[in-house]
């Protein structure tokens, strides 16, 4: 009989996935119970903390995804030759909009901006960070605005749950809202782009 080593097995699922994998998919493919997978899951976290690696097993976006230590940014950006990404002011506000009153019209980001926030919207559609949810039902039909899984995947949130209050996020310096760079938890690819 054949002993199979499940968390060997995650392992490599995790590095194959384009995004994170969900405990009831693992299950399914290793034809396992949803428990046992978690629970296989758990341990992994726990051997990389306690292993000190360069990368840590992360919940995001309701499922599981290896990702590169904060820490290591400053040595990944210089590897993939990449800046970190900076959101204007109004791309900030915008997405802190959407998200917090999400589904939410144009018209009510305009409103609460004071200012036209079309071409910012359109940024953030393309950068996939929000999603048309559908259409509102009052005159005109206007289009509501939610987050994507690429906004959970980006800021590493498990769900929405995981947003910091509206009191915490008006608490932070207004120097520092201008300037927003996110950290660099890059998820881990087999791809590589630096040979390019």
């Amino acid at each position: 009989m054949v002993t199979v080593d499940f968390k060997a097995v995650i392992e490599g699922l995790l590095l194959v996935a384009d995004g994170p994998i969900r405990s009831d998919r693992i299950a399914l493919v290793l034809e396992i119970e949803e428990r046992q997978a978690k629970t296989l899951l758990q341990q992994l976290q726990e051997d990389y903390e306690r292993s000190s690696r360069g990368f840590a097993l992360q919940s995001v976006d309701g499922g599981f995804q290896l990702r590169t230590r904060p820490e290591h940014a400053e040595w990944i950006r210089a590897f993939r030759k990449s800046r970190p990404f900076r959101f204007s002011r109004a791309a900030l506000e915008t997405l802190a909009i959407v998200a917090y009153r999400q589904p939410v019209t144009r018209a009510e980001i305009d409103y609460l901006r004071g200012v036209d926030s079309g071409g910012v919207i359109r940024t953030l559609l393309d950068k996939r960070l929000i999603r048309i949810l559908g259409k509102k039902d009052i005159p005109g039909k206007p289009l509501i605005y939610g987050t994507s899984r690429e906004f959970l995947e980006l800021f590493g949130l498990r769900d929405l749950a995981g947003l910091p209050t509206l009191k915490e996020f008006n608490d932070l310096p207004s120097d520092m809202l201008a300037d927003m760079e996110l950290p660099v938890e890059e998820p881990i690819s087999l791809e590589d782009d630096s040979l390019e």
